[in-house]
């Protein structure tokens, strides 16, 4: 339930709390006083979308914070605890928009995102406006309705459902990748064949591009090549060249070696120098001993790497996309090989997932009917109690077979429609062609008194929804709203005077001016506040006959708490 909400700097409320009952809370206020404005504050702070044009005129942040009391074990409290949130019971959700467009969201003081804010508080308030009767009128809506009455059983139809699709989306895959006729197989295969042939006999190996450029690049500079290996190779190897000169100094640091560990260092590092220089004149002189130029084996290569050019630019940029794209080919052409049998295989698995997709949908139709004929039932019987005494209420599902199934959706094949009557001797119609206003009022109570325990939500908000109501009709529906509020607290925004009176706690909305600004202020009412809300509300003139009135009607009330 929710205990409090505070709200500052939201149209034209500057400031203004309010702390409520578990049980039926009411509030009430002459036409543009802002009981809207209270609304579309709670719905800010459960998630709604922000706008600008919210925050008080002349301030920088419009802000709300609303607190509620939970079990430790409800849904609300276990989705914290998946957000590592922790939750005694109370959960405070505050939430800040800024002019500049910025929002903040915290949760029990931990910032979270819009989604995470919504995945709370769908499990803690069920808002419900006038704006809500469009919605049941949509028969997408109306299926969805019936479906959260079927719960897990449906659900689990469902997942089967949406796994049979995916495996018949993978088959369906399958037989495209096969191709179409006959012709056009023969036609791809041919295809496929002359790549494989291709690729197979230029032998492709991994890095062979790569490897040829270096070796043609080396043949192209091969005199380059030898003339630098010569020159080191007099520079260092021939008479009084690099390595005599090591050696003669070689010889005389050795003779003075025994005189000091210093030029003992400089003749080990000499010694060392000089076998290095011997061993680089050996290696140049083996470098220019394999010095040879192959026309032929340059032909090779010009002609490997235009044939490695031609392979990479049809089939991929290195040899390993090349050789990937050989696997591919081999396996569709296998594929292909084998179509006529694969494909009546395919084909054969196709039927079979739709036999098995049918056959859920009737098990998923089976249970929606079954839902649908207990709904309408306690539907009914909540009409009844609400002076509807001769409503019909129906769901109609569209006939399908085999041919007209739809095998695609996850969702099953149902399109159903919500059929109605609230007059003895009329015949059902669609709800959308027949309800007035004030039947949808109580069609939509009677279905919220319906659904109030199926997902575990424990404050129910209502907008409005007595509108078009009046006279006896008015008190059934005060009644409703305390039965409902035996369960599960109720927001009701409400101008009925019988519904005022039905509550365990109610406010008033207000406008007040001072000096040049208009305030919205909102006040818990005592009871002889409450009297003289009840007296406006009738539309009578404040005498003693309207007060008795007034008290008569808040006493009926509370003999029957």
């Amino acid at each position: 339930m929710i205990s409090s909400i505070y709200i500052k700097n939201v149209a034209l409320i500057s400031e203004a709390q309010a702390e409520f009952d578990e049980g039926l809370n009411v509030l009430s206020g002459e036409t543009g006083s802002g009981k809207s404005v209270i609304l579309d504050s709670l719905n800010f702070v459960l998630g709604s979308k922000a706008d600008k044009s919210m925050i008080r005129y002349g301030e920088k942040e419009a802000f709300v914070r609303a607190e509620f009391s939970v079990p430790e074990d409800s849904d609300a409290a276990k989705a914290l605890s998946g957000m590592d949130i922790d939750s005694d019971g109370t959960i405070i959700i505050s939430r800040k928009f800024t002019t500049d467009g910025k929002s903040t969201i915290k949760i029990n003081g931990c910032t979270v995102s819009a989604a995470m804010l919504k995945t709370v508080t769908q499990k803690l308030v069920d808002v419900h406006g006038q704006s809500e009767h469009f919605y049941l009128l949509e028969e997408a809506n109306q299926l969805k309705v019936i479906d959260d009455l079927c719960g897990q059983a449906g659900t689990q139809i469902k997942v089967q459902l949406a796994d049979l699709i995916a495996a018949k989306k993978d088959i369906k895959a399958k037989i495209a990748s096969i191709g179409g006729s006959e012709q056009e197989r023969a036609i791809k295969a041919d295809n496929l064949k002359y790549a494989i042939d291709e690729i197979e006999k230029a032998n492709v190996r991994e890095g062979e591009f790569d490897e040829l450029q270096a070796r043609r690049k080396l043949l192209d500079n091969l005199e380059k090549i030898f003339n630098a290996l010569e020159s080191v190779r007099s520079t260092m190897g021939e008479d009084n060249g690099v390595t005599d000169c090591i050696s003669v100094s070689r010889r005389l640091m050795n003779s003075i070696s025994d005189l000091s560990d210093v030029y003992a260092g400089l003749t080990e590092r000499l010694e060392s120098l000089y076998a290095d220089a011997e061993d680089i004149v050996e290696s140049v002189d083996d470098a220019i001993g394999d010095l040879t130029f192959d026309e032929h084996e340059a032909e090779e290569i010009d002609e490997r790497l235009a044939l490695l050019k031609k392979l990479r630019k049809k089939y991929g940029f290195t040899e390993t996309d090349i050789l990937n794209y050989l696997e591919d080919a081999r396996q569709q052409y296998e594929l292909l090989a084998n179509s006529e049998q694969m494909l009546e295989e395919l084909n054969n698995e196709l039927t079979a997932k739709n036999e098995a997709i049918y056959a859920l949908c009737r098990q998923l139709t089976a249970l929606r009917k079954k839902t649908s004929e207990s709904f309408c039932r306690d539907v009914v019987k909540e009409l009844k109690t609400l002076n509807i005494n001769h409503a019909q209420f129906e769901v109609d599902f569209k006939d399908y077979d085999k041919s007209s199934a739809n095998l695609d959706s996850a969702n099953g094949s149902d399109r159903i429609t919500f059929y109605f009557s609230a007059n003895k001797g009329e015949v059902l119609k669609p709800l959308s062609k027949v309800i007035s206003g004030g039947e949808m009022s109580r069609f939509m109570l009677a279905i919220k008194t319906v659904l109030k325990d199926l997902n575990g939500i424990s404050t129910f908000v209502f907008d409005e929804i007595d509108s078009g109501i009046s006279g006896y009709t008015a008190y059934t529906v005060a009644e409703k709203f305390r039965a409902i509020a035996k369960y599960a607290q109720i927001l009701a925004v409400s101008h009925l005077p019988q519904v005022c009176a039905s509550a365990d706690r109610q406010f008033k909305i207000y406008k007040t001016e001072e000096g040049d600004k208009t305030y919205t202020r909102i006040s818990q009412l005592s009871d002889d506040d409450r009297i003289d809300e009840i007296i406006r509300l009738t539309g009578g003139v404040v005498s003693d006959a309207a007060r008795t009135h007034a008290i008569e009607l808040l006493e009926s009330f509370k003999q029957k708490t």
